[in-house]
């Protein structure tokens, strides 16, 4: 397989089927990560918000409590260690509820360890990202990439997980325009279906949360385009 990604990177996989987990955490030791396998939901939380992981592998169909609700508590917990989520369920309403609960990728079962395998790699280069000011400002705006929280004229603005993961996005890049393909890879690392309004619902919802009760209004539509973060009037 490739080279490896960081001798010293841990992993906490969460999932009840034992001969699945197995064959997953030898394949991740193989890579030279120390893998740490949790088979249920309170096991899991318990070890997600004491240990000091670099990714969480998380399957979503899980005795007692459910990965979407478990990756809920983990984020309730503040802890920010990206998650990958692993489920059978494929529909993209599945993908949204997983994203929206706090997950930062999605792979469906079945599923080749080599697609794993380059997912926690890309999870682990996103996450080891610097950003030179932690604190991004435009107009009354402020965007703390630290704490993940959000002010407008000293007001703080209560986002989804998801939602967050978007304006920081467009708040990085002041002035350029992303298209709706482009927003899906920057965050989720895959697109949805061109079909869908994934991306608009979510910006609408951003909107209305930032935007509508203040000026200026810092989120505009590019028709044809996409959607950009900048001071000026459209």
């Amino acid at each position: 397989m490739p080279g490896f990604i960081n001798l010293n990177m841990k992993i906490l996989l969460v999932d009840d089927d034992q001969q699945l987990a197995s064959f997953v955490r030898l394949g991740l030791e193989d890579q030279q990560m120390r893998v740490t396998v949790a088979y249920d939901g309170e096991m899991a939380e318990r070890i997600a918000t004491t240990g000091d992981f670099d990714i969480i592998v998380l399957d979503v169909m899980l005795p007692g409590i459910n990965g979407f609700e478990l990756c809920k508590k983990i984020r309730h917990h503040r802890v920010e260690t990206p998650i990958l989520m692993l489920t059978s369920l494929d529909s993209t309403y599945d993908k949204v509820t997983g994203l929206d609960t706090g997950a930062d990728d999605y792979l469906s079962k079945p599923f080749e360890f080599p697609e794993l395998l380059a997912r926690i790699k890309a999870l682990h280069r996103r996450d080891r990202k610097e950003v030179t000011d932690p604190l991004l400002r435009i107009a009354d705006l402020e965007v703390d990439t630290t704490s993940k929280r959000i002010r407008r004229a000293e007001k703080e603005i209560g986002l989804t997980a998801t939602e967050y993961k978007i304006l920081e996005l467009l708040a990085l890049h002041q002035g350029k325009v992303f298209d709706r393909i482009e927003i899906a890879q920057e965050i989720w690392g895959f697109s949805f279906n061109t079909g869908t309004n994934v991306i608009d619902v979510h910006i609408s919802a951003i909107r209305k949360k930032m935007d509508r009760d203040f000026s200026p209004k810092l989120i505009h539509t590019v028709p044809g385009f996409g959607y950009v973060l900048h001071e000026k009037p459209s």
